[in-house]
């Protein structure tokens, strides 16, 4: 008897231990093999400057997206394989639970089917873009085997690279957050202009991942409004400093004409903005209503949904998400689901269809290109009249002079009757809008009398002065085009008002102003703050003697600075989600907690507090949420209460055009080329004069790169 216990036991022991083979090696057998690009010889050199920065030079097009993957890849490797995983559908592979969302949203969102349908259809030269950019991932990944994280994950190919631009530019307007509500069961988010008849009002809760993260400033200066005739733009994208939509800079140069200096995601085969020798563009996030939602009527068995009064059969597919646990990966099964609306989500309220901008489209991969290489203002008119990008605004200026702002968007062509507002009937076919209004029905504002332009995440109608505005009774509702103002646009509004010709000092004093307007939100937040009653908390009152003594400016150099910053940003979180302001006794009390405990004092230097932190570089910030020195995140230090910051101000680009046309720009980054490479030099080589208010020279031709190269090579 003991001898037949001895071999179960050992049966089972070998049962487990084949099983944990069987789980820790499983997921790359399965995972789908991709044929690589056919091979070719890319003719291209990477010169690296004085901060690391790679200007890549090619013979051709393709060449220098070869070049732009493969050094982007020697400065965050890492980043681009999450990047590659996502496209995938691995990223639970990679990083377990939170990448097995990112993997449930592929599937749902169905992007490999999109690529199936749409990737022929692209014009022969993006294609080859999309190859060369993936070959050039291939071959750091073959040349360094050792920094390849998940097994069978690389070749990739230009399908694989298209993949990232459809799962990720639908999450830019705020799709993440529709698919988190209706999976969690909650309220819908609402994107968009002010209410509509008929709206019901218990729509309004935004949820999801931190949407106040969607941030950016933009700047634009006619030669008229300057002292010196000059054209000047600034870029300053508030971005993550880290991760998968952090800017990279880069410089590129073909033979075939593609020169631009900028920054890019990783994952992207060319810059997203910057400046060529003749125009360049900035984006900052606009937030108009392109997604709508309908409640579908399912039969008893829930395989079938109603519309127009006939029974469908609603679409559903097993998929196996991968989800790394230790040194597992389990598999997880789930149902996807669709309609004729789209990707449908059943919860507990019932059965939602979702319909948004850029539904089963690749023709943003083509639109950028095509702005990149646009030389005058007519060109990247005819580029961004593609309609590939479902949304973003863009800033424009250009050597001849021409400023201008396009609140761009896909807008659904809705029908007049219906409240788009809310959720939306799923049985009716005619509210299933199959396009999206023309270029010329985009708002847009073009070298408006003031001489200037800018945008801080607010409505297209602010954004020249008064008197230069466009008008919103010349666009129908149905857009959904937003009413917002933030503090940034209010300040950076006043300050161009008063500035009177504009220099680059003063456009710089603009863009690092630290300042809070006192109207709107913040004016009735710090209201509530100086009404709580202190209840016998004698800290209440010296923190309410701070605040009305405050300057309304996070420049570090008054008092209650670090007390302001950390009270004002979770109003500006809510202002910007459209929800009623916080408990301010809550809010208040927490604040002077963390300080006191930390601090000892409800008055720390504002540099104490407020920290870029990277490696070994700890330095002081200033700054705060909606202020256009953005410092709009922070991850909050146990150990010292310190706030490293790791969103806001991100690639700044400060550009000029001369009176004979000659384009300079200077740039700086929060740490440095290299942000995922500790040992190299360029890990935090800017991080010092990012929190100066400094810069550094972009150095657009080769005469002006030369003096300046550290390394030169051939991958």
């Amino acid at each position: 008897m003991f001898r037949v216990f001895k071999r179960i036991a050992l049966g089972l022991v070998a049962l487990i231990l084949v099983t944990a083979i069987a789980l820790a090696i499983w997921e790359p057998l399965v995972a789908e093999e991709v044929r690589a690009p056919a091979q070719r010889a890319y003719d291209v050199e990477i010169v690296r400057d004085d901060f690391g920065v790679p200007h890549i030079f090619g013979r051709t097009d393709p060449d220098v997206s070869y070049g732009i993957a493969y050094a982007h890849a020697e400065d965050d490797f890492s980043t681009l394989q999450e990047v590659a995983a996502m496209t995938r559908a691995r990223m639970g592979a990679l990083s377990g639970a939170d990448g097995a969302k990112i993997d449930f949203a592929a599937h749902l969102l169905d992007i490999r089917g999109t690529v199936d349908r749409k990737y022929a259809a692209l014009p022969a030269d993006i294609r080859a873009l999309l190859d060369a950019y993936a070959a050039g991932l291939n071959h750091y990944a073959d040349k360094h085997p050792e920094e390849v994280s998940l097994s069978g994950l690389f070749p990739l190919n230009g399908q694989d690279i298209a993949a990232g631009f459809a799962l990720r530019s639908p999450f830019f307007f705020g799709l993440d957050s529709v698919l988190g509500a209706l999976a969690e069961g909650k309220d819908l988010p609402i994107e968009g202009g002010p209410k509509l008849t008929g709206e019901p009002e218990n729509r309004i809760t935004p949820i999801g991942p931190e949407p106040d993260m969607n941030g950016s400033n933009a700047f634009a200066i006619a030669p008229g409004r300057s002292t010196d005739n000059v054209t000047r733009l600034v870029s300053n994208s508030h971005q993550p400093w880290r991760g998968g939509v952090a800017w990279y800079e880069l410089v590129v140069h073909s033979e075939e004409g593609w020169d631009f200096a900028g920054a890019t995601f990783p994952g992207s085969p060319y810059p997203f903005l910057g400046h060529n020798k003749t125009l360049g563009w900035t984006n900052t996030v606009n937030r108009p209503d392109l997604i709508d939602v309908y409640k579908l009527e399912l039969n008893d068995d829930k395989t079938q949904y109603r519309l127009d009064g006939q029974w469908r059969d609603l679409e559903a597919k097993r998929v196996w998400l991968k989800v790394k646990m230790g040194p597992f990966t389990l598999p997880y099964p789930q149902t996807i689901y669709r309609s004729a609306h789209g990707p449908v989500i059943i919860n507990a309220k019932g059965a939602f269809a979702i319909r948004y901008a850029g539904l089963d489209d690749l023709k943003m991969l083509e639109q950028y290109f095509r702005i990149n290489k646009a030389r005058n203002f007519a060109e990247w008119q005819q580029a961004m009249a593609i309609q590939g990008v479902p949304a973003t605004n863009f800033i424009y200026a250009d050597a001849a002079g021409n400023i201008a702002m396009a609140y761009n968007a896909l807008f659904p062509a809705r029908k007049p009757g219906a409240n788009w507002r809310g959720v939306l009937p799923g049985n009716r076919s005619d509210l299933i809008w199959q396009t999206h209004l023309p270029w010329d029905r985009v708002p847009m504002l073009v070298n408006p009398a003031s001489g200037y332009i800018m945008n801080a995440n607010n409505t297209p109608y602010v954004a020249a002065g008064p008197g230069d505005e466009l008008d919103p009774a010349s666009f129908s509702p149905l857009m959904g085009i937003e009413d917002d103002m933030t503090n940034r646009a209010r300040q950076a509004i006043k300050l161009f008002e008063a500035a009177g010709q504009i220099d680059a000092a003063t456009l710089e004093r603009i863009k690092y102003d630290v300042g809070y307007d006192k109207s709107d939100y913040a004016t009735q937040w710090m209201a509530a703050l100086l009404a709580v009653k202190p209840d016998g908390d004698n800290r209440i009152a010296l923190a309410q003697a701070l605040l009305r003594a405050w300057d309304w400016q996070l420049d570090g150099k008054g008092k209650g600075d670090a007390l302001a910053l950390m009270v004002m940003r979770p109003a500006m979180r809510q202002s910007y989600r459209r929800l009623p302001l916080p408990d301010a006794r809550e809010v208040l009390t927490e604040t002077i907690d963390h300080l006191d405990t930390h601090f000892a004092s409800l008055d720390p230097k504002l540099g104490t507090v407020l920290r870029l932190r990277q490696g070994e570089v700890d330095l002081p910030m200033d700054g705060g949420s909606d202020t256009l020195r953005a410092a709009t995140l922070w991850d909050i230090d146990e150990t010292d209460g310190r706030l490293a910051v790791r969103h806001g101000d991100s690639f700044i680009q400060f550009v000029e055009w001369d009176a004979e046309g000659n384009v300079t720009s200077r740039s700086i980054q929060p740490f440095g080329a290299a942000t995922t490479r500790p040992d190299s030099p360029h890990y935090t080589d800017q991080a010092k004069l990012f929190v100066d208010h400094k810069t550094k020279p972009v150095y657009f031709t080769r005469e002006q790169l030369m003096p300046h190269a550290k390394r030169r090579y051939r991958p």
